[in-house]
């Protein structure tokens, strides 16, 4: 246990009876424990295999790399259609985890032997994601927009691409694009 991360399991408090056994479990399986993003992660020699976190209706396990394991059990769920990697354990009650521990002792191992091997996930390249027309247009009559976005991070770039293309309503993209125009100008990314 990490005396620094403490502090997260006293704050829960609707879902603290689950998070303490969930970091009973991962701490069990020989993960080494941190605070990363405001979150309990638990690493094996540094690299990041599982993150405990909560949300209104459920606490869960997030697997970085959950799309490289085989998910015999069918329980991963992936948290939105653009999230590549990760990959969710939900709970929505202390019942559950306790029925569950070893399946997700297995699932952690598992994950273990993914950072072991050394697999990586194959991320759909930024070339790969659409660009709304009504922010091609813009590309095309702003030059240094054009070049201000071509020397983005490349998960600044998706982020942008995600945000605006998010938009049912054309209205909505440019409204979107309009107002983070001057950012991508300043060369920040969309939470910058």
């Amino acid at each position: 246990m990490n005396p620094k991360v403490d502090f997260y399991f006293s704050k829960a408090k609707n879902w603290q009876n689950e998070i303490i056994k969930m970091r009973a479990i991962a701490l069990d399986c020989g993960l080494t424990e941190e605070l990363k993003w405001g979150c309990p992660c638990y690493q094996y020699q540094e690299s990041n295999v599982v993150l405990i976190h909560v949300f209104k209706d459920y606490c869960a396990f997030l697997f970085f790399k959950g799309a490289l394991l085989k998910d015999a059990r069918g329980i991963l769920v992936q948290q939105t259609e653009n999230v590549q990697a990760a990959r969710q354990i939900r709970f929505t009650g202390i019942e559950q985890i306790i029925k569950m521990e070893k399946t997700l002792k297995a699932y952690i191992y598992e994950a273990v032997e993914v950072e072991k091997a050394g697999l990586k996930v194959p991320m759909k390249k930024t070339k790969q994601f659409s660009v709304p027309d009504e922010f091609q247009q813009k590309l095309n009559k702003i030059p240094a927009l054009k070049k201000a976005f071509i020397l983005l991070t490349p998960g600044r770039q998706r982020a942008y691409l995600l945000h605006f293309s998010q938009a049912k309503q054309s209205k909505t993209r440019e409204s979107r694009i309009e107002k983070y125009i001057p950012q991508i100008l300043s060369g920040k990314g969309l939470n910058d």
